[in-house]
C-alpha cells in the first residue's frame, strides 16, 4: 500500500530478491485487475518452503518473478471501462467489490497454495485502505482460511520535503491501519537518495555507520540539501512539533486550530512509525523483512532442520600384551 510512485514495485521486487537469495521461496498472487503486463521469471519447479500459512499483504508487485494467481482471470478494469462505461477509479472499485461478491474463486485458487509465503500484488488506489471496506473483508477472509496477514504502508522519502504534504502521509498511514485492522508495518522507501541516511537509522551500510562515528551526519540529498540524523529521526518516528513549528509559520492563522488539531489526533494514536528502507543495502532489507517476519509471527510453526552428524568408525582395540 501505500501512494502513487513510493516504490511498491521495486519494494516487491527486492524482497523477492532477497527472499530467494536467502532460502526463502514464495509466490505472487496478482490482484490488480488494471495490471496489463507481466514480464516475471518462471518460478514453476522451484521446491517452496513448507511452512505456516502466510501471507504478506503487499502491494505491485516487481515485473521479475511468476505470477501464481492473476485477478485478470476472473475481471480486468479494461473490460469494465469499456462495457460499463466507468472511470478508472469507478471502474476498480467496480472489480474489487465484484472479486469481493466472488470471494469463493479467490478460496479455491488460493487452496494449491496453503502451505506457502504469498505475496499480494493489491491496486495502488489508497482509497481502498482508507475510506472502503472492501479490502478489510478479503483481509478477514484470508484470516478465516487461516491465513496470517501483515499490511505494509509504504511513503516515499520525499515526502520530508514538504511537512504538510508528510503528515498527509502519516495520516493515510494510520487510517490504513485502523481501517483493515490487521498487523502493519510502515516503511520510509528510497532511503538511498539521502545519502547515509539508512545508516543513521541504524539498519544501513557499515560505511554509512562509520561515517556517522567519524561525525558526519549531515546527509547529502534531495532533501532540502542535507538532513542531519536527529533531524531523520524526527521524520521516521513523525514529531508532530514539525507541522508545528514550520507549518504554521507559512500557512494563515486560521489553519492553526486545524494543524493543532492534526497535531493531537496523531499524538492520541501514536500508532505510525517508519522503518527505513535502502534497496541498496542488504542489512536494511533484511530488518525490514525481518519486521514483517515478526508481526506476522512468521516461522514459528517451522519445524527446526535436524542435522545428522556421520560417526568416524572407532579405531580398532588392539591388545598391547599380544606377542607375536
Amino acid at each position: 500500500m501505500g501512494p502513487a510512485g513510493s516504490g511498491k514495485s521495486t519494494y516487491c521486487a527486492t524482497m523477492m530478491t532477497h527472499c530467494q537469495t536467502s532460502g526463502r521461496s514464495v509466490h505472487l498472487v496478482n490482484l490488480d485487475p488494471a495490471a496489463e503486463r507481466f514480464e516475471y521469471k518462471p518460478t514453476i519447479g522451484m521446491h517452496f518452503l513448507r511452512a505456516k500459512r502466510c501471507a504478506s499483504l503487499l502491494t505491485s508487485c516487481s515485473s521479475f518473478f511468476a505470477i501464481q494467481l492473476d485477478i485478470c482471470e476472473l475481471i480486468t478494469l479494461e473490460d469494465v471501462m469499456d462495457e460499463l462505461q466507468y472511470g478508472p477509479n469507478g471502474g476498480l472499485i467496480y472489480c474489487m467489490e465484484f472479486l469481493l461478491n466472488n470471494i469463493d474463486w479467490l478460496e479455491e485458487k488460493l487452496g494449491d497454495f496453503e502451505n506457502d509465503y504469498l505475496i499480494f500484488d493489491c491496486p495502488g488506489q489508497i482509497e481502498l485502505y482508507t475510506h472502503f471496506t472492501i479490502m478489510r473483508r478479503i483481509c478477514e477472509s484470508l484470516q478465516r482460511w487461516n491465513f496470517t496477514i501483515c499490511g505494509v504502508y509504504l511513503l516515499e522519502s520525499q515526502f520530508i520535503e514538504d511537512k504538510g504534504k508528510y503528515f498527509s502521509g502519516v495520516l493515510s498511514a494510520m487510517s490504513a491501519m485502523i481501517n483493515l485492522e490487521i498487523p502493519h508495518v510502515n516503511v520510509m522507501t528510497k532511503m538511498d537518495l539521502i545519502e547515509g541516511a539508512a545508516g543513521a537509522a541504524g539498519v544501513g551500510s557499515v560505511e554509512n555507520a562509520k561515517a556517522s562515528k567519524k561525525g558526519n551526519n549531515r546527509r547529502k540529498g534531495p532533501v532540502g540539501g542535507g538532513m542531519r540524523k536527529r533531524d531523520l529521526e524526527r521524520y521516521l518516528d513523525p514529531d508532530p512539533l514539525l507541522l508545528v513549528e514550520d507549518v504554521n509559520a507559512k500557512t494563515s492563522p486560521r489553519f492553526h486550530s486545524l494543524n493543532q488539531a492534526i497535531v493531537q489526533l496523531i499524538e492520541d494514536y501514536n500508532m505510525v512509525s517508519f522503518l527505513p528502507l535502502n534497496i541498496q543495502d542488504e542489512e536494511s532489507v533484511n530488518y525490514v523483512l525481518s519486521s514483517v517476519d515478526n508481526a506476522m509471527q512468521y516461522g514459528e510453526d517451522l519445524e527446526p532442520k535436524v542435522f545428522t552428524v556421520k560417526q568416524e568408525p572407532k579405531d580398532q582395540e588392539f591388545d598391547v600384551d599380544f606377542d607375536g
